[in-house]
């Protein structure tokens, strides 16, 4: 039973994940529940798994031309930058404060990604402006990244659509994304002995299998629908994080 419920779990994370780009710290809850892990053992073992996933989500989403290098070579190289510098300043929180205030940016993203469009009669972003907001983008899932230890996506994509930059690019930017953070934390993790490789190797196939069918659903779906999967999704990954805190 425990299996098959893990099955399911991961299944629908690759889909989330391959759909708008968020969705896979759900997958911590269920390798505790499901995987017999700790805490910590769970959050190292999802890590690695979207290291996988990113791959095949990058690839995927280059076949169909939805990925802009220019703009994501821009928001992964901002990530690697401050994702140190997060680590560092997590010191400083306790883990349950931590986690609170993460949750509360996370849902503060999906109810602005909800409000209605601004006009947009207002002058155009330069190239200069534009490169700087993804510096910023970057910056934030770096340093997220690093504070809390999930993925990059988690806070790239709702800031993506926050400054208006199109869905598709921001869930497409998502998937390179995840290969340098889950690279960069796994490589950590794996020195603590942290990483369960059989359960990598179990959750991931099923995880690849979602991310196929995730990624077509993208490329079928609505800028509107895009946006409002991944608000609805920054606003359950929130509420989440906040139940798991009491």
């Amino acid at each position: 039973m425990g299996f098959l419920a893990l099955a399911a779990v991961a299944l629908v994370v690759g889909i989330l994940i391959g759909a708008v780009g968020i969705g896979g710290v759900l997958l911590v809850p269920a390798l505790i529940a499901f995987g017999g892990l700790g805490p910590h053992a769970a959050a190292a073992t999802a890590l690695a798994t979207f290291f996988f996933t990113g791959l095949l989500g990058t690839w995927l989403f280059q076949r169909k031309g939805s990925i802009d290098w220019r703009q994501t070579a821009v928001v992964c190289a901002a990530a690697v930058a401050f994702s140190a510098l997060g680590a560092v300043a997590a010191k400083g929180f306790s883990p349950v404060a931590l986690t609170r205030i993460i949750a509360g940016l996370i849902i503060f993203a999906g109810c602005y990604i909800f409000l209605p469009p601004r006009n947009q009669a207002a002058r155009p972003r330069t190239p200069a402006q534009e490169r700087w907001l993804l510096v910023f983008v970057g910056a934030a899932a770096g340093f997220g990244s690093g504070l809390s230890g999930a993925g990059g996506p988690l806070f790239s994509v709702p800031l993506m659509m926050m400054f208006g930059f199109a869905p598709l690019m921001a869930v497409g930017t998502s998937q390179a994304l995840q290969i340098v953070s889950a690279a960069a934390g796994t490589v950590a993790n794996l020195s603590y002995g942290a990483v369960d490789g059989h359960l990598v190797l179990l959750v991931t196939g099923f995880e690849l299998l979602g991310v196929m069918a995730g990624v077509k659903l993208a490329h079928v779906a609505s800028t509107g629908q895009l946006k409002r999967g991944a608000a609805v999704l920054c606003l359950v990954v929130g509420a989440v994080l906040l139940l798991r805190t009491f």
